[in-house]
């Protein structure tokens, strides 16, 4: 699938979310989709990639792979993954064919 299948709350809280913070962040969001085949799937598979990235030992590891050695503050980068994580419980409480998704 691609970010435009998306539900528009799972747009807003994933990709606008890490936008916010780092257009690379966006970008690994963005590529995650394309492994992807619905809504559901695509929030299990974010959580499941920010809960590895928040238990990684060498936060540099994270910087080369998400950051491409950019200079990232670790402290801003956890809070704003606790963020997505947020977003992400409240998406799942509206079941999948409740949410709004874009008229393309």
């Amino acid at each position: 699938m691609d970010t435009d299948d998306l539900s528009i709350p799972t747009y807003n809280g994933i990709i606008i979310e890490a936008e916010k913070f780092n257009h690379d962040l966006t970008l690994q969001f963005g590529v995650l989709a394309s492994q992807c085949k619905e809504d559901d799937d695509y929030l299990n598979k974010a959580e499941d990639l920010i809960k590895e990235w928040l238990i990684k030992d060498h936060f540099e590891d994270i910087i080369d792979d998400v950051f491409y050695g950019e200079s990232v503050n670790e402290k801003a980068f956890r809070k704003i993954l606790d963020i997505i994580l947020a977003n992400i419980s409240e998406i799942r409480k509206t079941p999948m064919d409740k949410r709004e998704f874009e008229n393309w």
